[in-house]
């Protein structure tokens, strides 16, 4: 396989992961603190949506560092590839916040 489709695919369950598993385990959380934990998993999936696409990514500075090559050096495949992972990351951290609102009954009033 691709090394980049495989980055692809890497990075978007990486993000489903990280959005589904912090969503879960907060849930146990909020049972344990008397919250309720169908609202706090709902919380937390759409809280932790940017910081799965970040870490998903590795870190911010990797990509920024990429497009300012890409934009100074005329390396536009950098730039596609990046704008890949990121949006690979971003569709990982969605479906993960779409099951978790499944899960939850939906987004409350």
């Amino acid at each position: 396989m691709d090394r980049f489709v495989g980055t692809l695919i890497l990075d978007c369950f990486v993000a489903l992961g990280l959005v589904l598993g912090g969503s879960l385990v907060g849930g146990i959380g909020a049972v344990l603190t008397h919250r309720p934990p169908m609202a706090t998993m709902l919380q937390l999936a759409d809280q932790l949506k940017i910081w799965a696409m970040v870490s998903a990514l590795g870190g911010t500075m990797d990509t920024i560092k990429v497009f300012e090559t890409g934009v100074l050096e005329g390396q536009i495949s950098l730039i596609i590839k990046q704008l890949g992972y990121l949006l690979a990351a971003f569709i990982g951290c969605q479906i993960g916040y779409f099951l978790v609102q499944a899960l939850t009954g939906g987004p409350k009033p």
